[in-house]
């Protein structure tokens, strides 16, 4: 480990005993480190792709089944760049429009070899890539009965959350804004909602286009983010990796540290009282 790596660990170590040991995150019983995760796709290239991935320090990496080769032995391959003992690797339902598309993905990846932990998508529209609500609720329950542990990309919609919650996930992710925009967090109120609704984690998946979208999102208390276009999109994606992956600690360090509260007047940093006259 270099200096400078060692005073940064050595400074957050210091952060996290003055506030206090933040828990780990945890999923369906599996316990994670880092509270970013990031997906596989649009990379120019697979090189660039893997370097990007170790600079954001993810350790869960998402995988959209219906879309890669799955035979991890061709060099050309993602999956031959991800080395299952060092990334938990999340196979997703990505590009499926039905329930019946989903869950038939889902199981496909977990015959592939993929772990019990499915990212589920099901698209309800091709312009926008919102969720398809009803078909959402009916594969998550499908697979939550088949043993799957199942992360739900959905809406910031408290009832669809607490709808999925009811159905067995494991955790919901609820978008910032539309799949690829870029815009960041909508509708910090709703996302703000969720999670104080819902007991499993949540996870703001979709919309984070830069690195202050990221810390503002972890603000709102939230347990992660996951994120793909932000970092492949980017002129540089291993360095726009490694912004992101410090906005998130950013964000959640500023969570448990307590904001200041907002005032409509000014208030003096120094008391008036004892001033020298």
């Amino acid at each position: 480990m270099n200096a400078g790596a060692y005073a940064y660990l050595s400074g957050m170590t210091a952060i996290h005993s003055e506030l206090g040991t933040d828990l780990p995150l945890t999923i369906g019983g599996r316990s994670f480190r880092s509270r970013l995760m990031v997906g596989t796709g649009k990379y120019r290239n697979n090189t660039e792709m893997a370097r990007a991935i170790e600079a954001s320090g993810a350790e869960i990496v998402t995988v959209a089944v219906r879309r890669v080769d799955l035979d991890r032995t061709k060099e050309e391959g993602i999956l031959y760049h991800l080395r299952p003992d060092e990334y938990f690797l999340l196979a997703n339902t990505a590009g499926c429009y039905t329930a019946e598309e989903a869950i038939r993905y889902a199981r496909l990846a977990r015959e592939a070899g993929f772990n019990e932990f499915i990212k589920l998508e099901v698209i309800g529209d091709r312009e926008t890539l919102l969720p398809d609500t009803e078909g959402l609720l009916t594969a998550a329950r499908t697979l939550s009965r088949e043993g799957f542990a199942v992360l739900a990309y959905t809406n910031d919609d408290l009832i669809t959350a607490l709808r999925l919650e009811d159905a067995g996930c494991a955790a919901v992710m609820p978008l910032a804004s539309p799949i690829g925009s870029g815009l960041g967090l909508l509708n910090p109120y709703g996302i703000r909602t969720i999670k104080r609704r819902v007991s499993v984690p949540v996870i703001v998946d979709a919309g984070v286009g830069t690195a202050s979208d990221a810390c503002v999102t972890m603000e709102q208390g939230v347990d992660g983010i996951l994120m793909n276009t932000a970092l492949a999109e980017a002129k540089n994606p291993v360095a726009m990796a490694s912004a992101m992956r410090l906005a998130v600690e950013a964000g959640r360090l500023a969570f448990l540290a307590g904001r200041m509260p907002r005032r409509e007047v000014a208030m003096p940093s120094t008391p008036e009282t004892g001033m020298l006259e």
